[in-house]
């Protein structure tokens, strides 16, 4: 492979988060927005009734589904894929005998589980009208924490599998890390607090399509991502052989 500043691979990063992001915007657009428009109508009938969730946005609803929607979007993927550069930086050449399309996957993957996944199954997204605007707080404290968690009990797993490399080989070694890595996580669902403020009456089928709406959309944003970024590293670590391929004579 050749050598290039991690300032490369962090441009690298940043585009490959863009268009992730348009993505994911697309995505959520599709498929997010008429849910969160049916949990809208259900909170404005309870308002009507006496059982306001909120005051009134600042912007109007349509600019919120669209620039509003797309500007978060884009934020949000350009900032992660900067951050997914830097960790592939560190993982290159130290996670195994991986080329940089592997070791992309590989990173992508696992931060996916750690930042998402994870996070994900306990504290799974709500539309508007389920959650109480008090504890807006707490909930996205709690939903942090258990980010910070996952990415501590993701790199003790890599280090403890690293560690018993050498005497188990590196396949039991990976599965011994990663059996400790979902007891951690089990035993951290188990010690923090749930969140449960879904009124009554609100429709279970709604939160459900919301939810793996959510999910759906993050997983078009870090699939999207991975497949780019492979590519993008690809092309900047192993430019040269790909040039002397595709000058070498044919028989």
């Amino acid at each position: 492979m050749n050598t290039v500043s991690p300032r490369v691979l962090l441009v690298r990063g940043m585009l490959a988060g863009l268009l992730a992001g348009v993505a994911a915007f697309l995505v959520a657009y599709l498929l997010g927005e008429s849910k969160v428009d049916a949990a809208i109508a259900i909170e404005e009938a309870g308002a009507a009734v006496g059982h306001d969730h909120g005051d009134e946005p600042p912007v109007s609803r349509a600019l919120q589904a669209t620039a509003g929607l797309g500007t978060g979007v884009l934020l949000f993927a350009v900032a992660l894929g900067g951050i997914a550069a830097l960790v592939f930086c560190f993982a290159l050449g130290r996670v195994g005998r991986f080329g940089p399309r592997a070791t992309s996957a590989l990173v992508t993957g696992a931060l996916f589980v750690t930042v998402t996944l994870v996070p994900f199954l306990k504290y799974p997204a709500n539309p508007p009208a389920v959650g109480d605007p008090d504890t807006a707080a707490r909930r996205t404290a709690l939903h942090l924490l258990m980010i910070a968690l996952s990415a501590l009990l993701a790199a003790g797993a890599l280090l403890l599998g690293r560690r018993l490399a050498s005497r188990l080989g590196n396949w039991d070694a990976s599965v011994v890390g990663s059996l400790a890595f979902i007891a951690a996580v089990a035993l951290s669902y188990a010690l923090l607090p749930g969140v449960n403020e879904v009124p009554e009456g609100f429709p279970a089928a709604l939160i459900w399509e919301f939810r793996l709406a959510s999910l759906a959309i993050q997983a078009t944003l870090w699939a999207t991502f991975g497949l780019v970024f492979a590519f993008l590293v690809d092309r900047a670590l192993a430019p040269a052989a790909t040039a002397k391929e595709a000058v070498q004579p044919t028989s």
